[in-house]
């Protein structure tokens, strides 16, 4: 079966055309979300199509076939993650048009955290709430976790009982892993919860967007901020980590401030981490800023150093693709994994046409 996968993100789409046995025939990026003429260029015609998504409520715990009563469930979810649902809806409706007759699967971030336990899904919230909202943490970047996963446990011949994988990118996370299924993480009821990102401001005071509502901004001001103008782009004008660590290297106050206050942050979530783990095997960094910013990926080394987390200097200066980067008798694994979502799309839809 050769899949077509569809990633968009909030700014841009990836497209990859992945073979029966994986190999990759062709992929594609563009600004923006238009995938049709990514989709026309491609080599050959897909026998399936899996797009992600990055909100699956409580309704869709593995990947799902595609139907006009899965696209409602999947509008009425937009709202959760607003910068990538509605990407993604755009892209099946593209696609769907391009490849009339083909079956689309939705895959699922929040998928591979349906396994949290309840004293970590849970919101300390009126009952009522719960009930009629479904307020609860589901956590993201599922995809990136299970790929990330299943690459660990090939490089090391077994899953690490006890993993943190960091999925640090424009979007950041992290998932406490035991025995393979996610028992914690960092985002919450939507994708604001957790780390600084790139523009988004991580946990705050639920009280600070109440205040100010009350002292006149609207709730459409407040969400945009909190979605887009924060983060790293709140503290420097940028959220590119690339353009901070210049900065930085400059000696620029706002630069030096924010990478302290984006480690401190990273440092605290990864601590709680282990600690709903009850200690530390692995520690497994991906995504765009965890595969290629050695700087972010020693520093929190050195923070985790009291866990027994040490890393080969001149390997994570050189890491490229999957590599292990742990110091000589560490006795924690640090590995730096690619992150391949197309394949862990690839798989769900191969699993989910088998059973259709």
């Amino acid at each position: 079966m050769r899949v077509l996968t569809v990633n968009p993100g909030s700014s841009s789409l990836k497209v990859s055309l992945l073979d029966p046995d994986d190999t990759l025939l062709a992929e594609d990026s563009a600004p923006g979300h238009e995938s049709a003429g990514i989709v026309a260029g491609m080599p050959a015609e897909p026998d399936a199509i899996g797009v992600r998504f990055v909100h699956g409520g409580t309704g869709y715990t593995e990947p799902t076939l595609i139907d006009a009563a899965v696209t409602k469930h999947l509008h009425d979810l937009a709202d959760l993650a607003p910068l990538h649902q509605p990407a993604s809806l755009h892209a099946l409706s593209e696609i769907a048009s391009a490849l009339p007759g083909v079956p689309a699967v939705a895959c699922f971030d929040t998928a591979f955290h349906a396994t949290l336990p309840d004293a970590a899904a849970t919101y300390a919230l009126p009952a009522e709430w719960r009930e009629r909202f479904g307020l609860r943490r589901f956590g993201f970047h599922g995809l990136s976790f299970s790929y990330a996963v299943r690459r660990t446990a090939e490089l090391l011949g077994a899953i690490p009982p006890r993993m943190v994988v960091c999925h640090l990118g424009s979007g950041a996370s992290l998932c406490a892993v035991a025995e393979g299924r996610s028992v914690d993480t960092t985002m919450g009821f939507t994708p604001l919860e957790g780390l600084i990102m790139a523009s988004r401001a991580g946990s705050i005071d639920p009280g600070i967007p109440l205040w100010l509502i009350k002292h006149g901004l609207s709730v459409e001001d407040v969400n945009t901020a909190l979605e887009r103008d924060s983060g790293l782009r709140g503290l420097t004008g940028t959220g590119d980590m690339r353009r901070v660590r210049e900065l930085a290297e400059q000696r620029d106050a706002n630069a030096l401030a924010a990478l302290d206050a984006y480690h401190h942050r990273l440092r605290a979530c990864a601590a709680a981490m282990t600690a709903s783990l009850g200690g530390l095997d692995a520690l497994v960094f991906t995504g765009g800023v965890g595969e290629h910013d050695p700087s972010v990926r020693m520093r929190l080394a050195e923070d985790l150093s009291y866990l027994g987390v040490s890393m080969d200097p001149d390997r994570n200066a050189a890491a490229a693709g999957d590599t292990d980067i742990t110091s000589a008798d560490a006795p924690v694994r640090t590995l730096v994994v690619t992150a391949r979502e197309d394949l862990e799309i690839a798989t769900g839809v191969r699993k989910a046409c088998a059973k259709s």
